[in-house]
């Protein structure tokens, strides 16, 4: 006998009853983000009663999540740019020459005279006075040299020194150029995205592409000049002292202190002096390495100003903390073990060698490592966004109309439970669209449009399925019920196969794929939902209240 149980009708019931509540803010799309950037500049700290006007658009009560759109929906900027890693190299070699000259200082007695000689932008060329002392300026500059860390551990030297005459020749080696590179582009990437997260731009895409270039597509942005000029701002990275750590972000700092966030503990917030003891300008170089006991550090290194402010700190400072602050959010607050001369110093602390190479990209975020060269820019205007999604729309609703015509034609009052499935069906999507924050491109409305045409698929099986049961006479009831439990297999089978298919999509997809792939895979979860439970709970209840002694489908 037909049967479902009353646990199961609410949960059904109010599965597609929330899918509704998180999809609605999506019908009242300008009012609803007008309040999501309103509310976003109030929690900056911005005021003003044009905010508070705008944040009271959207009720506080009602859910404010959004469906984004993409840059060809919403119109925006495209960029292309190649990392010139190649500047890395010349700035590398300039910061390493006070450290050979001093190493060979003390060596004079042995090697003569020490002369910086003009040299490739990759390379250092010492001149010494003395060529017999060649093998220990050798020596001495091969000592210099750092292993390089990599994910696996450590690998080879940073440096490679070889003689030339009375000449000694210093230049990276490729392992380190490798490593170099790599960690440009990282870097380039983090304050790209840093930078333009600053702006508050929805769902932006920052990614790699290839070995030095970074793609970015900025939804809602006026021009690609606009966003050029965006990422060319200059971060803020200062050294402060801590006085105090906490959870109230309220707290009446003193005079001449703030309060600033930490970037990686939610609820801790530190009041710093508001004057930093040295700032990024004056920070040369940054550099995941080890400790002393092999655990994963980060080494940092100031100019000569910066070494003597900062080595004046931490002899007067000893067993105190301080605090590294980009962008008024504190990334670490280490404790001055002891007086720090040089302008060098280490970072310490329960890394893993993902996070020290993190944390040294973000130490080095205080400015663009390279220049960036704009290989591709596109200006996509909003009226070709809005002709998009209109395009859309009629696509779906021509597909939709469709749809439900022929479902009423061939099946009659199972055709409209069908139909009322469908309508559920997208209202569920749009719920889980707007849950995860996903963005909806072009290739994402093929995707909706795509499961309205396959959504009734798990409906069609099941109709076919109780007709042919219906032939043999054993009455409606067992019908509808063997027509359930027979085409269930066939159900998942097909969907399960389809599914897979956009998880590799995603998965292996970038950009456009992607938003198809995640309409798709959605689409499929809330057609099988709505097919084997919606349109069963709405059968099963006409049927107990009418009755019918035959039924047609």
């Amino acid at each position: 006998m037909l049967h479902i149980d009353l646990w199961k009708r609410v949960l059904i019931w109010l599965t597609c009853a929330v899918g509704l509540w998180l999809a609605l803010p999506n019908a009242f799309y300008p009012r609803v983000e007008t309040h999501n950037d309103a509310e976003a500049a109030i929690a900056k700290g911005q005021t003003g009663p044009e905010l508070s006007a705008a944040a009271a658009t959207w009720p506080d009560w009602l859910p404010s999540g959004l469906v984004n759109l993409g840059l060809d929906l919403r119109g925006g900027a495209h960029l292309l740019a190649e990392v010139q890693v190649g500047d890395v190299y010349e700035a590398r070699m300039e910061a390493m020459w006070p450290g050979l000259r001093d190493a060979l200082r003390p060596e004079r007695a042995a090697i003569g005279t020490i002369r910086k000689q003009p040299s490739a932008p990759d390379e250092i060329r010492i001149r010494i006075g003395n060529p017999d002392g060649m093998a220990r300026a050798l020596e001495v500059v091969r000592g210099l040299a750092r292993p390089i860390q990599t994910l696996t551990g450590v690998g080879s030297t940073d440096i490679e020194v070889r003689p030339e005459g009375d000449q000694i020749v210093v230049t990276l080696s490729e392992a380190e150029k490798l490593a170099s590179d790599d960690r440009t582009v990282r870097q380039a990437l983090e304050i790209v995205r840093r930078r333009i997260d600053e702006v508050g731009t929805r769902e932006p895409t920052i990614q790699r592409q290839g070995a030095d270039r970074i793609l970015i597509q900025v939804p809602g942005i006026g021009s690609a000049s606009e966003l050029k000029d965006i990422i060319g701002t200059t971060a803020q990275l200062t050294f402060n002292p801590v006085v105090a750590r906490g959870s109230d972000p309220d707290a009446q700092p003193g005079v001449g202190e703030k309060i600033v966030p930490a970037l990686d503990e939610e609820g801790l917030y530190y009041t710093l002096e508001s004057a930093p003891v040295v700032t990024g300008e004056e920070l040369v170089d940054a550099q995941p390495s080890f400790d002393q006991n092999g655990r994963p550090a980060v080494n940092f290194r100031f100019n000569t100003t910066g070494a003597r402010k900062f080595g004046d700190y931490t002899a007067e400072n000893i067993g105190a903390p301080f605090a590294i602050v980009l962008d008024d959010e504190v990334i670490s607050a280490p404790v001055i073990q002891s007086h720090i001369p040089g302008g060098s110093g280490i970072i310490t602390g329960n890394f893993t060698i993902e996070e020290s190479t993190n944390l040294a990209v973000l130490l080095r975020a205080g400015a663009l490592p390279a220049g960036l060269d704009f290989l591709e820019e596109r200006t996509i205007g909003p009226e070709l966004g809005q002709d998009s999604i209109d395009a859309g729309k009629v696509a779906t609703m021509v597909a939709f109309a469709a749809v439900l015509v022929f479902m009423f034609l061939s099946y009659g009052l199972f055709g409209i439970f069908a139909n009322i499935a469908l309508v559920l069906n997208i209202v569920l999507i749009f719920g889980l669209l707007s849950l995860i924050g996903a963005t909806l491109t072009l290739p994402g409305i093929a995707g909706i449009v795509l499961t309205v045409g396959m959504a009734v698929d798990a409906n069609v099986l099941v109709f076919e399925r109780i007709r042919e049961e219906l032939k043999t006479a054993r009455g409606p009831s067992r019908a509808i019920e063997l027509g359930y439990e027979k085409a269930l297999s066939a159900i998942f089978d097909a969907n399960i196969t389809t599914f897979i298919t956009a998880v590799i999509l995603f998965a292996m997809g970038s950009g456009p794929v992607r938003g198809f792939a995640i309409t798709l895979g959605l689409g499929i979860l809330t057609s099988v939902f709505t097919a084997i439970f919606v349109t069963r709970l709405m059968i099963v209840m006409w049927f107990e209240r009418r009755r019918p002694k035959t039924i047609e489908v």
